[in-house]
């Protein structure tokens, strides 16, 4: 019976690994899809300024308060 209790451990040790390598490849295709979006939002502002355009990124300044 001892095989038995050592295959159990073998099979929960997969799983735990399994799910680690599921979850770092997740958190990594989240960070991916993060930093592409950044990065075209940058180009585009990029794309604005060579264009010789203004206000390409206005700047939101807050609202003063009523005397």
């Amino acid at each position: 019976m001892r095989f038995g209790n050592d295959e159990e451990r073998e099979g929960e040790a997969r799983r735990t690994a399994a799910l680690m390598g599921f979850i770092i490849i997740l958190v990594l295709a989240i960070a991916g899809i993060l930093l592409v979006r950044e990065l075209d939002k940058k180009g585009r502002i990029e794309d604005c300024l060579m264009a010789g355009r203004r206000n390409c990124a206005p700047i939101e300044a807050p609202l003063r308060p009523p005397a």
